[in-house]
């Protein structure tokens, strides 16, 4: 079986997005495994690898050649000339960076859902820098879900160490209650289990968290949401014969013991799941968008503007991302796989 094509969107410019997909690029265990190809402005990924002593050059490919299906053979770039360089600093962010990182996010999608490439891998980008853009989506999980039509869909943290996915993601605190749903909470703990079952080969064991803290101690703390809303969930996947076990009170729920015993967490709400997850597997968690008609991972760290272009930046979480992308693109011979 051929290598499967992986897109990777070079996420904001001004970030440490072009830096580590030159490092994907220049890889010999990413090339050992996909063919990659970064979806972003060749001019700031040349520029980047100069500044950095890195090789930049790649065979530059037009948006027509990628939508016309020739066949990619090697490592790529596909010129998306969508950044205005009038002012553009590195490590500074701007209404152009965003709405550049916007439009490579968009192409991407475009050539998943035509077949084109494989999967699509994103580097970070910045949620104020799409903001100043005028574009409404609060994260990369939004858009996807938007683009591919799906209605049932969730953020998940994957990583051997620990694996967390949410009822709730990009909203404030004030709103998270007004979220949560027996509906809600149980397609979360379907998708999660779905996809751990995939990708280990076996019945996964989740844990459902609770909200409140002692996970509402029967009443005690919050408005039951535990019992009106978490426990009517867990027993509607336990009668489906999913594994499943909670709500557990989030402050023992990830101690070592239980982790070990665990293959994915089902969180209430994006620090109670982000916290442990960039505690324990900040270099090598993987980002995934569940219940899409296109496989979508992504790196598990933002664009951290501070140290852009400088040298710094750890390829780790985007070599994990593409790993798992290929082996969910092998794992239906190279074509997307709805995760959910």
């Amino acid at each position: 079986m051929s290598k499967p094509v992986i897109a990777i969107t070079m996420g904001d410019p001004a970030g440490v997005g072009p830096e580590v997909c030159l490092y994907a690029l220049n890889s010999m265990e990413v090339s050992g495994l996909c063919i990659p190809v970064v979806i972003g402005d060749a001019d700031i990924l040349k520029e980047c690898a100069g500044k950095l002593a890195m090789n930049g050059n790649f065979p530059v490919l037009t948006d027509e050649v990628l939508g016309a299906g020739e066949k990619i053979l090697q490592a790529s770039i596909v010129e998306i000339p969508s950044l205005n360089r009038v002012g553009f600093k590195p490590g500074q962010i701007s209404a152009d960076t965003g709405a550049a990182a916007y439009d490579y996010i968009q192409r991407a999608i475009d050539a998943a859902l035509a077949g084109q490439v494989a999967a699509v891998t994103t580097a970070p980008i910045n949620k104020e820098a799409l903001a100043m853009a005028g574009i409404k989506y609060p994260g990369h999980t939004e858009i996807f879900a938007d683009r591919s039509g799906s209605d049932r869909w969730c953020m998940m943290q994957y990583s051997e160490e620990i694996t967390c996915a949410f009822v709730t993601v990009h909203v404030g605190y004030a709103e998270v209650v007004k979220l949560l749903t027996t509906k809600r909470v149980l397609e979360v703990i379907e998708l999660c289990a779905e996809a751990l079952k995939r990708i280990r080969s076996r019945k996964p064991k989740i844990v459902v968290c609770g909200l409140n803290p002692h996970a509402g101690e029967h009443g005690l703390f919050g408005d039951r949401e535990e019992e009106r809303i978490i426990i009517p969930a867990i027993e509607a996947a336990c009668a489906k014969g999913i594994n499943v076990e909670g709500p557990l009170p989030p402050d023992t729920a990830f101690l070592p013991n239980k982790r070990r015993a665990t293959d994915g967490y089902v969180c209430m709400y994006h620090d109670q799941g982000h916290i442990p997850v960039k505690a324990l597997a900040f270099d090598s968690a993987v980002n995934l968008t569940l219940g899409l008609s296109i496989i979508r991972t992504s790196v598990d760290h933002g664009t951290a503007l501070d140290i852009a272009w400088q040298g710094k930046a750890d390829p780790s979480s985007l070599y994990s991302a593409l790993r798992l992308a290929v082996q969910l693109s092998y794992s239906n011979g190279c074509a997307a796989l709805p995760l959910g």
